[in-house]
């Protein structure tokens, strides 16, 4: 039992899921199979798309949709082409890009809204840019419809890294399915959990079946006869073995997908109690102007609650972290800060690095506390105690 009377994150499991997992164990039947066809379905109808494509992880999602996006048949991405990303978001947003051998180009984000700032997406584009890989963070829509604008305006392609922010929508239209394809974690921190886990979505017919293709190994196996990826030839012995793309292993489980099923049954009440916890943190940080506190743009799914100190507070991360510590609380950086600063971009393939002033003050004076599945009131309280004990000391560091 954690000692931490304010987690960052807490299991969203019952015995539904443990009930679900045996079912699978009784089977043995382990491997992807038909409760991950299942699981894809039940989320693809949660979204409103045509489909959904099941991973071993959000970070294999991200891979998978860049790789995929690489191999259409008419794809606008080539080696060497630019792909324009906010400089905050998790490592394996950015990775992808240089694994389908494509640069890096770094924006800066809206620091009230903690997402990819749309002029700076524009003033980033060269005659290279082929795609904008927008990341909704901590819950919280990008301004897609900027972004969709500028996509069709430039022919770009837009892509959605929608790992934070499952059940968030703008303007009615879920996340993750602006672009041609938007991408989902289903890790133990997030909205529901697998355990391990990550999808894709898309409407796209030929992305769907590039990324079935691609999820295991690049062969043909998995698709029918006839596709839009590589027709099989009728012979089921040799179309099993047929390898036509550059494809990995990235298949999920049986027993993840069985969990997944029991949660997407509990998703709508995890959204809106999350909903509900956001509204007690705003009314609650009205207290504290010296702290800011993300701009919902659309309606947030809400991840978790981030700060960023300001005026005479600036600067004194340090002492609010340990002092976040001393109460119990756990805290973390937003995501990964701003990834530039990273020792690991000395072996990314990047365009020069332009002013990225949001994304530092994300990376030095931000930080971010969780949201949960279940109600706040007497966790939201406490961190009330710990902020109104750091402005004090704050006003004689």
């Amino acid at each position: 039992m954690s000692s931490l009377q304010y987690p960052l994150a807490s299991t969203t499991w019952g015995e539904e899921e443990v009930n679900a997992m045996r079912a699978v164990i009784a089977s043995g039947k382990y491997t992807m199979g038909e409760t991950v066809k299942e699981f894809e379905d039940k989320f693809s109808e949660f979204l409103g798309t045509k489909y959904a494509v099941m991973v071993n992880s959000g970070s294999s999602a991200n891979l998978a949709l860049l790789t995929a996006a690489r191999f259409l048949k008419n794809s606008l991405l080539s080696p060497g082409d630019e792909i324009i990303v906010p400089a905050v978001s998790w490592s394996t947003t950015f990775y992808p890009v240089n694994q389908i051998g494509c640069k890096l180009s770094f924006v800066d984000i809206e620091l009230e809204s903690l997402n990819i700032d749309p002029e700076k997406v524009f003033n980033a584009i060269t005659p290279k840019t082929k795609a904008i890989l927008a990341v909704n963070l901590l819950g919280n829509p990008c301004n897609l419809i900027e972004l969709q604008k500028i996509a069709t305006d430039h022919n770009l392609l837009l892509l959605e890294d929608n790992c934070e922010s499952l059940g968030a929508t703008l303007e009615g239209k879920a996340l993750g399915t602006f672009g041609r394809g938007g991408t989902y974690s289903t890790f133990f921190s997030h909205h529901i959990s697998t355990m391990e886990g990550g999808l894709i979505s898309t409407d796209d017919d030929e992305l769907y079946q590039v990324l079935k293709s691609i999820r295991a190994h690049g062969w043909t196996r998995d698709l029918p006869q006839e596709n839009l990826v590589y027709n099989k030839i009728g012979n089921d012995w040799e179309d099993a073995f047929r390898f036509v793309l550059p494809g990995y292993n990235l298949r999920p489980l049986e027993i993840e997908a069985a969990v997944g099923l029991e949660q997407m049954k509990k998703l709508p009440k995890f959204i809106d109690v999350r909903k509900s916890n956001s509204i007690i943190f705003r009314e609650m940080m009205a207290e504290f102007p010296e702290i800011q506190i993300q701009i919902e743009r659309g309606d947030s799914s809400w991840f978790g609650f981030s700060m960023i100190l300001k005026g005479m507070l600036r600067g004194k991360r340090d002492l609010l972290v340990r002092l976040l510590s001393d109460f119990k609380i756990d805290s973390r950086p937003i995501v990964a800060g701003n990834f530039t600063r990273n020792p690991v971009v000395k072996h990314l393939d990047c365009l020069d690095f332009p002013e990225l002033s949001s994304s530092n003050e994300v990376h030095d004076n931000g930080l971010f506390v969780g949201n949960h599945h279940y109600h706040l009131d007497e966790e939201l309280d406490h961190l009330r105690k710990a902020l109104t004990k750091f402005t004090m000391e704050a006003k004689f560091k």
